[in-house]
């Protein structure tokens, strides 16, 4: 009796010293990468930014996670595939990263998403768009955080044409996976509202001059010139449209992915009554301004973008869920990520979805007037709250492999 006590014993410290084993830190640091533009178009909405962000959530955790020090790396993307692929296989096999954040770029999401799942490595995209992400190219190991292309068509589009004479779009499109994506879900949402699509105009990222493309747009004679493109195109297209007289000769612009500091950038006389979604406005509550004058004082005085400031809540909650895993092995880190509630300065009880979508509210927001803002970054009011069931397509709609029909 007392061999087989002794033996039960023995059993149990065996398996408690697999489970032990199992639940380890590699390498003994939890390494987070980020990986965004950083000299490019989109750099002053997401990039340097995004670092400063997750630099103050690993302060704001700690440092360390269950006794191992965290570490933050960061690279720049680009905007190509190739270049953010190669980042991540060296971060992955030479410099030991456990989770790539930011992504700043459709294209690269997608590629570095792919090569995260094959390494089983964790990916959080916060500042690309493409729904593929968590459609077609979803991943076990992948989770698309702040907004998708989706929710921008789904909160502007439904938004103006309700206000009405927003019947018929044209486009004006940035020649790359996340301007395709955030063109086509557009176009879906305007035919579903009793709208019609009569053409489109596609340019290449980073374009400087948008003569050409903005006199097809107005030639089209649409009601509406969607905007399906982001930081520096959408601010020069914003600006040459003016100059066009585009919006004085009766055509309405539709701004479908606008963030805080091209409303800067364009001023509020060439901006006011421009309708937007987005994720996050700082001004919104106590909490939203607390964080964002903590990451101002950080970051030249300006607020956080929706990216910056969801970059921050994406690297939070990582590393909660590596606490609770006692593991940053990637599968036990997604399964905890999606078994713990998003609670945090930016979102309410917002969860993770078996495609990887993580669900919040948006918003629908609108440039001031002039004579509405009261100091240098109060240039936008919450016009609407759309709920994230609302916001996000459907998981029945869902193209993602993982998702059981």
């Amino acid at each position: 009796m007392r061999m087989h006590f002794v033996s039960a014993i023995a059993a149990v410290g065996v398996v408690c010293s697999a489970i032990t084993a199992s639940a380890q830190v590699s390498d003994d640091i939890v390494k987070i990468g980020v990986m965004d533009d950083m000299s490019g178009p989109y750099a002053d909405i997401q990039g340097p930014g995004d670092v400063v962000a997750v630099k103050m959530a690993v302060e704001d955790f700690g440092g360390a996670v269950n006794g191992k020090p965290i570490e933050v790396v960061s690279g720049d993307l680009q905007n190509k595939a190739d270049v953010g692929s190669a980042i991540a296989r060296r971060w992955y096999d030479v410099e030991k990263v456990d989770a790539i954040l930011g992504l700043g770029n459709s294209a690269v999401a997608i590629a570095v998403q792919g090569i995260s799942a094959e390494k089983n490595k964790v990916a959080i995209t916060t500042a690309a768009g493409s729904t593929a992400l968590t459609g077609k190219s979803c991943s076990p190991t992948g989770i698309h955080w702040v907004y998708d292309t989706y929710a921008l068509a789904k909160g502007t589009a439904t938004a103006m044409m309700k206000q009405g004479g927003a019947d018929s779009w044209f486009f004006l499109t940035t020649d790359y996976a996340f301007g395709h994506a955030l063109e086509q879900d557009t176009s879906s949402i305007v035919k579903k509202n009793g709208g019609k699509v009569v053409g489109s105009v596609r340019a290449p990222l980073n374009t400087s001059d948008f003569s050409s493309f903005l006199l097809q747009a107005q030639s089209s004679k649409a009601q509406v010139i969607g905007l399906a493109n982001a930081g520096a195109d959408a601010v020069n297209a914003i600006k040459a449209a003016s100059e066009f007289g585009i919006v004085a000769g009766g055509q309405k612009l539709a701004g479908l992915l606008v963030l805080i500091t091209d409303i800067k950038s364009l001023g509020l006389n060439a901006a006011q009554g421009l309708l937007f979604t987005e994720a996050y406005y700082w001004d919104q509550n106590d909490e939203t301004r607390a964080f964002a004058k903590r990451f101002a004082e950080r970051h030249g005085g300006k607020p956080p973008t929706m990216f910056q400031a969801g970059i921050y809540s994406a690297a939070m909650h990582y590393l909660k869920a590596v606490k609770a895993a006692g593991t940053d092995d990637a599968p036990a880190v997604i399964a905890q990520m999606k078994k713990i509630p998003v609670n945090d300065f930016m979102t309410r009880n917002g969860s993770i979805r078996d495609d990887g979508r993580m669900m919040r509210d948006m918003y629908l927001l609108q440039a001031k007037k002039p004579s509405e803002s009261k100091g240098p970054w109060d240039l936008m009011t919450v016009v609407a709250t759309i709920p994230a069931d609302d916001a996000f397509r459907p998981l029945s709609e869902s193209e993602c492999p993982l998702v059981k029909k």
